[in-house]
């Protein structure tokens, strides 16, 4: 697994849910451009994350859990825009906070994904 792609994620996350917490404490919907630009820089390294991934759990002779580890990359993948859109179509602070606790499972992903990676001697 890619530790550079993944302490991207993990930045990139980061940076996404510190905006979204200004967002809640202001009591503001989701901003413009700027912010859902953040979101899809994200969303374009989660799908490098899965391709790297993918290819090296097939190259892999560690002993992965495929189907958990390729579920958590996919999940990861697909998060993101699901958080999004209920955020745009719900413009209160709970549309936010669905979209903070999306962001916040996209790092638990990270987490998980290290986890298995690592627990497989790889």
């Amino acid at each position: 697994m890619n530790v550079w792609l993944m302490a991207l994620v993990l930045v990139l996350t980061g940076v996404a849910v510190v905006a979204t917490v200004v967002m809640l404490v202001r009591d503001e919907s989701p901003p413009g451009d700027p912010y859902f630009l953040l979101l899809g820089l994200l969303l374009v390294v989660l799908l490098v994350q899965a391709v790297v991934g993918l290819v090296a759990l097939a190259g892999t002779e560690a002993d992965v859990d495929g189907p958990t580890f390729v579920a958590y990359l996919l999940t990861a993948v697909l998060v993101v825009p699901v958080g999004a859109a209920l955020a745009l179509v719900e413009r209160s602070r709970w549309g936010t906070l669905v979209l903070l606790v999306a962001l916040l499972t996209v790092a638990a992903m990270q987490v998980r994904l290290d986890s298995l990676w690592a627990g497989a001697g790889a």
